[in-house]
């Protein structure tokens, strides 16, 4: 009878799974190994490949560059000679062509015409230009040196020839020499001789294709331009398959016309360069071919011997992890985990190349190649760990703005680069030089003092003060130097960074461009970053304040006029000088902020003032980024309507210097200005570069004499003649004139002699805050606020 049980089907032993299971795994992951290899190393290969292409042909273009550059030097020493200028001019044809032949023969030329300004032939060794004939390329070699370019590659009977032209002058052009050589099979070998490339010349006349020069094998030319004609060329490097191998091209239009173009093609073998992988192809084939035929025989011992050899590639998996690229996988295995740590062991060298390449860009710049400021901090600290005496010159470049405005970022690399060569070429052993910022360099001087290192500036600078080239321009550098060494100046790297750094912006401010760290302008650099901060919201917590200088008018003895001083009272600094904070807003664009409350605070005092009966003239001082402003005279106008004020009761004063940074825009913003009804004078009279021409342009009423020349004036110093031409001059030109910094009485007896209209200074009183200034009026009764009425 049959038993009603299943039949127990037989299944295979743990070991053979275990063997099939491992012979198939081995399997999969060798075929993965394999084709990733393959990619990775095809993909190597060929970026290699287009790489050394692209590098040959680079030397492709030289040599061709230079070949020319000789044709063309060559030329120019027949047409300098004066025995071929005589037979040029006396038309000695046997002269002439044996001239051109010899000079032809010695700069390895092997064709010479002589033409005529219209490009007729006057003499020609070519038998495609006889003499009489005007050859078909006189304008295009003329256009081609009138462009700068040193030779011009041209297709004669469908061959390519290079060539170059040179004006023969007595002293006045009366001819042209044209010589050059044929692009032909033997120019063709000496270029792959020299290139490691193959080279291929094309040429087109009209619709008619001319002859093939090229170094590939005679069975490739076919290919080559059925190939070559089927691919877009303005994509670069192109893969072309030539006779069934496969080579890399670059296309290289060397002259193209309106009937005729030349075209070089350059070619690089990518079989021949994959050609060491297929070795290697077959021998991953090969291993993984003995691996798997091991792992069916030995699947027991490898099961037991797989452990050991998996945590050993698990520890070097850790230490990659951890960063240890240097030790390598020790394991003597011909089996698939052998292979495994060969290929790991690749690619941790790899991965270590690649980070030894990030951690040379993180730290160095990437248009000088010069350390950056992350290796300048690590140079430091090393020098001042070992308690080195180091030096260090921070270097600032100035003008940088205007070498970009005419070369572009191309011009502002090429002189920075220019300019690393220079100090490099100064840098003594030991001695580091780096890049800090985009305008911005330093210098680190070993075992030197600051004081010592004072010299290395200097030569620094002159080695700056060279002018560099630009867009066919010569632009000179501004460079200013700060110099701090450690341990004088400083005792640990951010510190010695930044005192440099202030010295070089102290630097700047300096004639010369020179300056050593001065100990204490750490806290002045601090205070102006914090005044330069606050200046911003100044206004707005209350801190900006008017005070009021009166003007005194000589002619009635009255104060009919005060101009009004802006002072800042800082919450930690206290009340801080304007020739303190003024330049700091000129420098940080916010001028126009002061200048804009200055504005509204002086004209609601004026309403103040008028509502009082007390008519007041104010004047205040314009930046000239105020006069550069595009919208000064509405909001002036508007401020003037809200606060019910005539233009006339507000007097702008302009200096010399802001007229002449833009004159035209801002004569214009003046003239907008004074349609508002709004008064005009020019402050600082005698300290700018104006001129009298420029002087009478301006739409002004007031001129306004420089203290300099008032403090110590008396009738015998040599500013006495200034000030009374200036009044003289002034009253000629119908304006009135006000002289500032009057201190003594003698001074005022003076000005009021030589006929001066108005006073101002510290002998009649200092600035005033509003209401003290009212007070003081008061106080004064021979000097009364002239009355509203006798304005109207």
């Amino acid at each position: 009878m049959l038993s009603g049980r299943p039949p127990v089907t037989r299944s295979l032993s743990f070991h053979a799974r275990l063997s099939w299971i491992l012979a198939a795994f081995l399997l999969v992951v060798i075929a993965a190994l394999y084709f990733s290899v393959r990619l990775v190393t095809e993909s190597a290969v060929s970026s290699q490949a287009a790489e050394r292409l692209e590098s040959s042909l680079r030397v492709f273009e030289r040599l061709l560059d230079m070949r020319g550059g000789q044709l063309r030097d060559g030329v120019q020493v027949l047409v300098a000679d004066f025995g071929f200028k005589e037979a040029v001019a006396s038309g000695d044809t046997l002269t002439l062509q044996s001239a051109m032949t010899n000079q032809a023969a010695r700069i390895s030329a092997s064709e010479a015409m002589l033409l005529d300004l219209n490009g007729k032939v006057l003499a020609s060794s070519l038998s495609v230009a006889r003499p009489g004939d005007t050859f078909r390329y006189a304008d295009e070699l003329r256009a081609a040196r009138q462009q700068g370019q040193s030779m011009l590659v041209v297709s004669l009977d469908g061959q390519a020839h290079l060539m170059v032209e040179a004006e023969v002058r007595a002293p006045l052009p009366i001819a042209r020499v044209v010589m050059g050589f044929a692009m032909d099979q033997a120019l063709a070998d000496e270029l792959k001789e020299l290139t490691s490339l193959d080279v291929s010349f094309l040429t087109r006349e009209g619709e008619s294709k001319g002859e093939l020069v090229t170094t590939l094998a005679q069975e490739t030319r076919d290919d080559l331009i059925d190939g070559w004609s089927q691919h877009d060329h303005a994509t670069g490097i192109e893969e072309l398959l030539l006779n069934g191998e496969r080579y890399l091209n670059f296309d290289i239009v060397l002259s193209e016309g309106e009937n005729f173009s030349v075209i070089a093609l350059v070619h690089r073998s990518l079989d021949d360069a994959l050609a060491g992988f297929h070795q290697l192809d077959s021998r991953i084939l090969l291993i993984a071919f003995v691996g798997l035929i091991a792992s069916l025989l030995g699947a027991l011992l490898l099961a037991r011997s797989m452990s050991e050899p998996v945590n050993a590639l698990a520890r070097a998996a850790e230490r990659v992890g951890r960063g240890d690229y240097q030790t390598p996988i020790e394991l003597n295995r011909g089996d698939e985990l052998g292979a495994l740590a060969s290929a790991l062991n690749q690619m941790q060298s790899g991965i270590a190349e690649r980070e030894q390449l990030i951690a040379h860009n993180m730290l160095h710049d990437d248009v000088t190649g010069l350390p950056n400021r992350s290796l300048v901090g690590e140079l430091l600290s090393n020098a001042i760990g070992a308690g080195r005496t180091t030096a260090v010159l921070h270097i600032g470049i100035g003008n940088l703005a205007g070498v970009q405005d005419s070369g572009g970022p191309e011009g502002v690399d090429q002189a920075l680069r220019e300019l690393t060569q220079r100090l490099q070429a100064g840098l003594q052993p030991g001695d580091h030089l780096a890049r800090m910022l985009s305008d911005e360099f330093l210098l680190i001087v070993s075992d030197t003092s600051a004081d010592n290192a004072f010299s290395a500036a200097v030569a620094v600078q002159q080695a700056l003060a060279l002018p560099v080239r630009v867009a066919e321009l010569e632009m000179r550098i501004e460079a200013h130097i700060g110099v701090a060494g450690y341990p004088d100046d400083a005792g640990s790297v951010d510190e010695l960074l930044r005192r440099a750094r202030i010295a070089m912006q102290d630097a700047a401010q300096l004639p010369d461009g020179l300056q050593l760290y001065q100990h204490g302008r750490d806290d002045a650099h601090q205070r102006q970053i914090t005044l330069i901060r606050d200046l911003r919201h100044a206004a707005q917590v209350g801190g900006l304040h008017l005070h009021f200088q009166p003007k005194i008018d000589l002619e009635h003895g009255r104060v009919y006029q005060a101009e009004a001083l802006l002072r800042w009272n800082h919450p930690v600094h206290g009340m801080v000088s304007p020739g303190e904070f003024i330049p700091l807003a000129e420098r940080t664009g916010s001028i126009q902020l002061l200048t804009a409350w200055v504005i509204e605070a002086a004209l609601r005092q004026l309403h103040l003032w008028n509502c009082r009966g007390l008519y007041m003239e104010v004047s205040l001082n314009i930046s000239a980024e105020d006069l550069s402003s595009l919208t000064l005279e509405q909001r002036v106008g508007e401020l003037l309507q809200r606060y019910v004020i005539p233009g006339d009761q507000l007097v702008f004063e302009i200096t010399e210097s802001a007229m002449m940074r833009d004159p035209d825009r801002a004569l214009a913003m003046l003239h907008r200005l004074r349609s508002l009804g709004i008064r005009l004078s020019v402050d600082d009279f005698g300290t700018g570069y104006s001129s009298l021409a420029q002087l009478r342009r301006m739409p002004v009423q007031e001129l306004k004499i420089d203290q300099s020349f008032i403090r110590e004036l008396d009738d015998t110093c040599g500013d006495a003649v200034i000030v009374r031409s200036t009044i003289d001059m002034s009253h000629a030109l119908g304006l009135k004139v006000v002289a500032e910094g009057v201190e003594h009485g003698e001074t005022r007896d003076l000005l009021r002699a030589w006929g001066c209209d108005t006073l101002q200074g510290y002998f009649f009183s200092r600035p005033l805050p509003a209401d003290v200034f009212e007070t003081w009026l008061k106080q004064q009764p021979h000097l009364p606020a002239r009355p509203r009425k006798e304005h109207s």
